[in-house]
């Protein structure tokens, strides 16, 4: 191998470790919070303050417990707590697919509220964005049910395994978390050069402009849009990251990307799970998608004064 081809890469190599290494310093005491927060019972507390919420929706009130928990950790914890409390209930999937909408929108907070903060994105408006667009989109499929009169009930067929408990088992699931998370970050940067040597990322940015210009988002976020989507709002907002510091996008552009995956983000794995509830197909993946799109338009054509100051100064390729 040539002098050269090493150079590029070791270089490469250290913007893999720059990247992991940032979300490291957000991800690592996210998750310890996460944990003290669950050993001090704030997942029971807050879903009592979720039940009646839960009830305005349409459905039982033991379902706040399983909200909060996804709340604080992730949408397959939930699912078990699902099971847990409500899995022999008698649900119609109209029921499952407006709870459905809570838990897509609504999850892993404390995680990827971190992760946003650190990309431009306020703790305030993530949980307005999140909690709110959540409980938003789970009362307009309430409304489409009940005009359609579904009445179809749920059929289970699949229980996930309780996750391990205990401290140990707690620490080598949150290792393996980390370690997927840097093998993702690897494979997605190679393929980003690879795209980019084949000419490829331009015919993506090219595909996604009439999306983006909906979005009000610049093309230079279409890179981080495809893969926050697709796999999830940690990874996007990894690469997010490295392009705002590096000045690459714009903090408007950032924001709004932001806040488009965080209503619709890592809908292959988020959306199959979910499915395996019994959840409608449009609702949890055409319907938030939808929701995304239409929310985020709006957002970004509402007057500038919603973004916090440092924003609006830095609207680079909006």
């Amino acid at each position: 191998m040539s002098s050269g081809a090493v150079g590029r890469v070791g270089g490469f190599l250290r913007d893999v470790f720059r990247v992991y290494g940032a979300l490291l310093k957000v991800l690592v005491p996210a998750l310890i919070v996460v944990k003290i927060l669950d050993e001090l019972g704030a997942t029971v507390w807050l879903g009592y303050l979720l039940a009646p919420l839960m009830q305005l929706l349409g459905l039982p009130p033991e379902l706040g417990v399983v909200w909060a928990a996804t709340l604080l950790t992730n949408i397959f914890t939930g699912m078990v707590v699902f099971f847990e409390i409500a899995g022999d209930m008698p649900l119609s999937v109209a029921q499952i697919s407006v709870f459905s909408g809570l838990l897509l929108i609504g999850h892993s907070l404390p995680v990827e509220g971190a992760v946003a903060r650190r990309a431009g994105v306020p703790w305030s408006a993530t949980v307005v964005l999140r909690m709110g667009g959540a409980l938003l989109f789970a009362a307009l499929l309430a409304i489409c049910y009940r005009l359609l009169g579904d009445t179809r009930q749920v059929e289970l067929v699949w229980r996930p395994e309780p996750v391990a408990s205990g401290l140990d088992g707690w620490l080598l699931s949150q290792l393996e978390t980390l370690t997927m998370a840097f093998l993702i970050i690897l494979a997605l940067m190679a393929l980003l050069v690879v795209l980019r040597w084949l000419g490829i990322e331009r015919l993506i940015h090219m595909a996604l402009t009439p999306l983006l210009r909906t979005l009000g988002i610049g093309g230079a976020a279409a890179n981080v849009t495809v893969i926050g989507a697709t796999l999830g709002l940690t990874y996007g907002a990894g690469l997010l990251i490295r392009d705002v510091d590096s000045g690459a996008m714009g903090r408007r552009d950032s924001v709004l990307a932001l806040c488009f995956l965080g209503l619709c983000h890592s809908v292959i794995e988020d959306t199959l799970l979910i499915l395996l509830l019994g959840a409608d197909l449009w609702a949890v993946l055409w319907g938030r998608l939808a929701f995304a799109v239409v929310l985020i338009a709006i957002m970004a054509r509402w007057p500038r004064h919603w973004l916090p100051a440092r924003m609006n100064k830095s609207s680079a390729g909006s």
